[in-house]
């Protein structure tokens, strides 16, 4: 009687070690599987995210060069999910700069957009990621960049909800079209 007692102890210990095994095999395949699929799956959504990026930086340079005559404003919306916008209103220069798994063209080259000619993209290898850079440099093109009225360097980083940029003619000087762009809702 003893004994068949023990035995019905000793099979319900033997099922939970199996159920025990059995879950760390599983819990490890999945370790794994993820271990694998995490960094591509990254390098997807930051080849994404930099599509949309190049998107958003066209859609500026083209409302700069089709704002029109002196006293013209537009506004656009423009959402930053990763890097930043640096507006360079010391150097005419529009900047969008992202960290990225992904990388986008070969490192170290100056690559320029057939997008008119105006974006020049550039990937540098830095801490076991990818830095990419998209550039426009408006004195080309004799557009004098301010921002807020003033020749200065702004980053807006990423954020949760989009900037509201407002891009404004200024008329002219010295042979040059002033641009300014400002934040909306700024004081």
């Amino acid at each position: 009687m003893k004994r068949g007692k023990l035995g019905n102890r000793s099979k319900r210990g033997q099922v939970w070690i199996e159920t025990v095994i059995y879950t760390s095999i599983a819990l490890l395949m999945i370790g794994l599987v993820l271990s694998y699929a995490k960094p591509k799956i990254e390098k997807f959504q930051d080849k994404a995210i930099l599509e949309q990026s190049l998107e958003m930086f066209k859609a500026i340079d083209n409302t700069i060069r089709t704002i029109g005559v002196a006293g013209n404003k537009r506004f656009i919306e423009i959402g930053i999910k990763k890097g930043n916008l640096k507006i360079d209103g010391e150097n005419d220069k529009i900047i969008f700069e992202m960290e990225s798994s992904y990388l986008y063209s070969q490192p170290g080259e100056d690559i320029v957009d057939t997008f008119g000619g105006r974006i020049v993209t550039r990937t540098e290898k830095t801490r076991g990621l990818n830095k990419v850079t998209f550039t426009i440099n408006y004195t080309a093109y004799n557009i004098d960049i301010t921002y807020q009225g003033k020749d200065e360097f702004k980053t807006l980083n990423k954020a949760p909800t989009p900037y509201k940029l407002l891009i404004s003619n200024n008329g002219k000087s010295s042979n040059n079209t002033l641009i300014d762009i400002s934040l909306q809702g700024l004081n």
